[in-house]
C-alpha cells in the first residue's frame, strides 16, 4: 500500500544545511499533514520529492521504483502533480484554458495533421473533470481571475487531475480563503481520497489538517519529529511537537499566531 516512500533525505544550500535525514512515507489513498514553523524544511522536502530540487543524499521511491535520478518532468508523468500556493493560474483565461493549457486537444486536418485547437473538446472534457470533482463554478467561460479564492482552488485541482496523478501536495490550499470556502476545499480533498489519490497537505492552519488527514507528519529544524495518527492525536500534541517539547500550554497561542 505503500506509494511514496522517501529514506535518509538531506539537502544543503551551501553551508546550510535544510533538510537532517528526513524519512516520510505516504500511503495509496491516504491524506497526510505536513506541519512545521517557517524554516522547517517543509518546501524544500517537497521541491526535493517534485525533482526541483536534487537531495544530497537518501532515496525517494514511487510505487517502489527510484525515482531520484528522474527530473520533475517525468516524475510528473508518473504521477507526482504539486499545487503551489499562488496556484498558477492563467488568470485571463476560462476554466478550459486553464485546465488544458500546453495540452490543448487539436482537431486533425486530413485526418492527421494537427490542426486548430479543438475548443468544444476542451469545454466538454472541462465540465466533466469539474463534475467529476462535486464542484460548482459560476460559469466555464468566464476568466478565472474573476472567481472566489475556493473556486480558483478548484480549477487548480482540476488541472492536477487531468495528468491522473497519485499524488498531489497542495501548499496551503486554505491559507486566503474565507470561513465560507475553506469546506469545500476540505470536501475536494476528501473527493481526491475516495478516488484513492494521496495528499499531501502543507498548511499552517491546524484545525484544517485535523479534519481531513489521516496523518500528520511534523518537521522541525529539518528533521521529522513526529508521526502522528490524526484519529489519535490532537491540537496541543501538534503543537508540542512543533515547537518542541511537551509545554502543550503553546497550543493556543501558537494556533492564534498560525
Amino acid at each position: 500500500m505503500t506509494l511514496l516512500k522517501l529514506t535518509g533525505i538531506t539537502k544543503s544550500f551551501g553551508s546550510v544545511d535544510v533538510l537532517h535525514g528526513v524519512d516520510l512515507t505516504v500511503r495509496k489513498g491516504e491524506v497526510v499533514g505536513l506541519v512545521g514553523d517557517n524554516g522547517a524544511g517543509k518546501s524544500t522536502l517537497m521541491k526535493t520529492i517534485t525533482g526541483i530540487y536534487r537531495a544530497d543524499a537518501g532515496a525517494v521511491e514511487l510505487d517502489g521504483q527510484d525515482i531520484l535520478p528522474l527530473d520533475p518532468g517525468a516524475r510528473r508523468q508518473l504521477g507526482i502533480e504539486m499545487i503551489y500556493q499562488d496556484l498558477s493560474l492563467a488568470k485571463q483565461q476560462d476554466v478550459a484554458s486553464n485546465i488544458f493549457l500546453g495540452r490543448e486537444p487539436t482537431v486533425k486536418l486530413f485526418g492527421f495533421i494537427p490542426g486548430f485547437v479543438d475548443k468544444g473538446a476542451m469545454n466538454r472534457q472541462a465540465q466533466q473533470m469539474i463534475e467529476r470533482l462535486g464542484a460548482r463554478l459560476p460559469a466555464l467561460n468566464r476568466p478565472v481571475g474573476s472567481f472566489s479564492g475556493g473556486q480558483q482552488q478548484t480549477v487548480a485541482i482540476a488541472r492536477a487531475l487531468t495528468f491522473n496523478p497519485k499524488l498531489v501536495i497542495m501548499d496551503e490550499p486554505t491559507a486566503a480563503l474565507a470561513v465560507r470556502e475553506v469546506q469545500g476545499v476540505l470536501d475536494l480533498i476528501r473527493r481526491l481520497r475516495s478516488e484513492g489519490i494521496a495528499v499531501i497537505l502543507i498548511s499552517h492552519r491546524l484545525n484544517d489538517v485535523l479534519a481531513v488527514t489521516d496523518r500528520i507528519v511534523v518537521l522541525r529544524h529539518g528533521r521529522a519529529a513526529a508521526d502522528l495518527t490524526t484519529a489519535e492525536t490532537g491540537m496541543n500534541e501538534v503543537v508540542a511537537s512543533i515547537v518542541g517539547g511537551g509545554d502543550t500550554s503553546a497550543a493556543a497561542a501558537h494556533e492564534q499566531q498560525g
